[in-house]
């Protein structure tokens, strides 16, 4: 590794322009290419009954890894398979009923040979994505997605960098459109990412909600000493107010130090309450459940969960 390094600051910054430019430009040459072979490409993969293999060698192997793992989080059952390892007792992952994608810019990588004759003797589809549809590769596949040619964006045209972004973003273009074709949904999404800060975004409300004893009711007519009671035993700083078991309003703390006054416990709920309480569905995300509460500048939100059973989500809840 050299050592007499000289950092041109300039040089990088339009290098790195540069790069992004070289990049940017491929993908768009990339999307005038798609024609009706993506198309039969995502009918073959809805059609299988097994999963999606996806290989791949050195920076094409990174590649299929992700495109692998978009396509299992998104509602097609993926996997990577590592076509050096597939040589060698891993071709055992794979099922007749399974089909392949590969991926090699040449089309020329010899690791994929023995994991491409496999597919071949067991009838798994094979849809190849390289720059050479003449290659091994591209004649051995069932549909060839050809990638244009264009030079890297390595100044050496050597690294794989235009021909890696191409390749993903052609990975990434088949699992969307399996998504969309799938009918798959936010709640399935929510499923396959419970964790994190993803999964959390994907909550709704009706999963945090506070239910049953633990949500804060009083009836209209009881008197206030009741409803202190209720406030402080629930600690989420609000009590709902039902008539006939229906939701008619709401007394918070700032009602109660508002309504401050020698009689105050001598008055009932209905006499303080304020009246139409804030709600929202069970079914809104939490998002939309916190951006109700700022622009209402409210701490709690009830829930109707069906007829004359609420729930309740404190801001707390949110954060």
């Amino acid at each position: 590794m050299k050592t007499n390094i000289q950092f041109d600051p300039e040089a990088a910054l339009r290098q790195g322009i540069d790069t992004i430019r070289q990049e940017g430009e491929a993908l768009l040459r990339l999307s005038a290419c798609l024609d009706q072979t993506f198309t039969k490409c995502i009918e073959t993969l809805l059609s299988i009954k097994g999963r999606v293999g996806v290989t791949g060698m050195g920076k094409s192997g990174h590649i299929a890894r992700k495109v692998a793992a978009t396509m299992a989080s998104t509602g097609t059952p993926a996997y990577f398979i590592h076509p050096a390892e597939a040589s060698h007792g891993d071709l055992g992952m794979m099922a007749p009923r399974d089909a392949l994608v590969a991926i090699s810019h040449s089309g020329n990588t010899v690791e994929l040979s023995d994991i491409l004759f496999y597919a071949q003797a067991h009838a798994l589809p094979v849809i190849a994505i390289t720059s050479n549809p003449l290659s091994p590769l591209g004649r051995h596949a069932n549909y060839c997605l050809a990638l244009p040619k264009i030079h890297e964006a390595c100044p050496l045209d050597c690294a794989p960098t235009t021909s890696t972004t191409m390749s993903l973003a052609l990975g990434d273009a088949l699992a969307m459109a399996l998504m969309q074709a799938r009918g798959f949904t936010p709640d399935d999404f929510k499923s396959f990412h419970p964790g994190g800060s993803l999964g959390q975004k994907l909550l709704r409300v009706g999963d945090i909600m506070h239910t049953g004893n633990n949500v804060p009711l009083c009836d209209i007519n009881d008197p206030m000493t009741t409803v202190i009671v209720e406030m402080s035993k629930k600690m989420l700083g609000c009590v709902g107010v039902t008539e006939e078991q229906n939701l008619v309003g709401i007394i918070t703390d700032g009602d109660l130090r508002r309504s401050m006054c020698p009689d105050l416990l001598s008055k009932k709920a209905g006499d303080i309450m304020t009246v139409s309480p804030q709600t929202i569905s069970k079914t809104a995300s939490l998002d939309e459940a916190h951006r109700l509460m700022k622009t209402k500048k409210v701490t709690s939100l009830f829930i109707l969960i069906s007829e004359r059973q609420y729930g309740i989500v404190h801001i707390h809840d949110l954060t």
